[in-house]
């Protein structure tokens, strides 16, 4: 009996995953799955204990959804991506297996390990791999010289025409196997890596996932643009800690966008259209880290920003951290992000701006600090972001664009509620004066509980410009 064997990473479901729909065709074939875990490997990609947590979880859900359909599914720990390959070489040979099939990672070692792989099981050993966590793949949405875009709108653009031709339909789960064995579930070991409680925001599994989906698109996804800046509201969908590590695949999200507003295409200043915009991004930027594999190695893309002079600032690094800055609307931002493993988008530009753009700080800190704390942690988009906060990356903001901590917060948590919900020391500072909290103590007469500013807006503007300015110049 021909034997296939799924290998499961950040894919963990069985709906709409096209490695395990591609091993299960064969109705006489024995399906088995595996899952590696590699804890020295997340640890040198940072990778939070929250997310850790998610993905054990996770692996449980999927455990019994594969045992009801006769999959069983093995588990093994080893240190790294070569110890890994190593040991399934030997696994592949103890089960007999014909074909390994996977569903592509695109983050540069995870590439180099499934090359050895594929060199290591050789022609003994089929493997399929699968582009299956992106909408197109890497590599499909080029200019006219063939060429990845190194902007986002013209790379819309072209995504959007090349999307309407495609096929991205979401494939059903699989049927239980006609020959599967009676399966019986092992035990799942922890992790060998630190965990973390995951906010019962996030619930696990992947009906839990899909109802989410369901619920954002048909009851929230209309007012998307007007409340997606706004952090006191619950307007985005939180669905990036599932997207993150597979529990939902971005066409379950497109398909069931279409399915609740069949404009969506056409309605382009529409709130369905600006989420859509959103999964768009995320795939522009894992296009972009096949298309140049130095933002995997935290390597800027504009390459004259790395002659920036960063400051050495440990103590205001490790206040920023803290959520202790003496801005409210970044420290509320941080501490949101220490509770809960989750930060609102418009909070994440926020607080990089400060951390690079008034503290001067490497952006490189910022972005291992998210990975370390996020529970929708993802290098693609992580870097992404941080780049572009940092004036650093493909489309950035330029370098001259610096937010204003105070503004921003004015503009989108004018009456303080985000504010106050993270940061109690300010509950008693009226709405009109909780931007800017020590001026309404000092006229009080009052003490607050909350550090001063440990920086001026200013004066630190005007050093970030010198700063990128002298950088400039050099290279040219």
């Amino acid at each position: 009996m021909t034997t296939h064997l799924v290998w499961f990473r950040n894919d963990l479901r069985i709906t709409d995953n096209r490695a395990l729909h591609a091993a299960c065709e064969d109705p006489q074939a024995r399906v088995i799955a595996l899952f590696i875990a590699t804890p020295e490997q997340w640890k040198q990609h940072e990778m939070a204990p929250r997310q850790a947590a998610f993905i054990y979880q996770h692996l449980q859900s999927l455990q019994h959804s594969l045992a009801e359909r006769g999959i069983p599914l093995h588990y093994h720990q080893c240190d790294d991506f070569a110890a890994s390959v190593n040991w399934m070489k030997g696994f592949c040979e103890t089960e007999t297996v014909d074909a390994i099939f996977y569903n592509k990672q695109y983050e540069i070692n995870e590439r180099l390990r499934d090359d050895a792989l594929e060199k290591a099981v050789g022609a003994d050993v089929l493997c399929h791999a699968f582009d299956d966590s992106l909408l197109l793949p890497p590599g499909s949405v080029t200019t006219g010289n063939n060429e990845m875009y190194k902007v986002y709108t013209p790379f819309r653009r072209a995504f959007l025409s090349r999307l309407t031709e495609s096929d991205s339909r979401s494939l059903p789960a699989p049927k239980a196997r006609e020959h599967g064995q009676k399966t019986v579930m092992h035990k799942l070991m922890p992790f060998d890596y630190p965990l973390e409680n995951i906010d019962e925001n996030f619930a696990v599994g992947e009906d839990a996932a899909r109802n989410q989906l369901r619920s954002f698109c048909r009851e929230q996804v209309q007012d998307y643009l007007q409340q997606r800046d706004l952090p006191a509201v619950d307007g985005t969908s939180s669905l990036s800690p599932y997207l993150a590590i597979g529990v939902l695949s971005p066409r379950q999200c497109f398909n069931r966008l279409r399915t609740e507003c069949p404009d969506v295409l056409d309605r382009t200043d529409g709130g369905a259209f600006g989420w859509l915009n959103e999964l768009i991004w995320r795939e522009f930027y894992r296009h972009l880290i096949v298309a140049w594999p130095k933002l995997c190695k935290h390597q800027p893309f504009v390459g004259w920003t790395d002659g920036v002079h960063w400051r050495h600032a440990p103590e205001e690094l490790q206040a920023w951290k803290e959520g202790k800055t003496g801005y409210p609307i970044v420290d509320a931002a941080m501490r949101q992000l220490n509770a809960t493993g989750w930060m609102h988008n418009r909070l994440r530009m926020i607080v990089a701006s400060f951390l690079v753009k008034d503290l001067l700080i490497n952006w490189r800190e910022g972005e291992r600090y998210f990975m370390s704390q996020l529970l929708d942690g993802d290098l693609a988009a992580n870097n992404g972001g941080w780049q572009w906060g940092a004036s650093t990356g493909t489309d950035a903001a330029p370098y001259f664009r610096i937010f204003n901590p105070t503004t921003q917060g004015e503009r989108f948590d004018k009456a303080g509620r985000f504010i106050k919900a993270w940061i109690p020391e300010l509950s008693d500072v009226p709405e009109k004066d909780i931007h800017t909290p020590h001026r309404w103590a000092e006229k009080q007469h009052r003490v607050l509980d909350y550090p001063l500013p440990i920086i001026d807006h200013a004066r630190a503007r005007k050093d970030t410009l010198a700063a990128f300015e002298a950088a400039k110049n050099r290279s040219d």
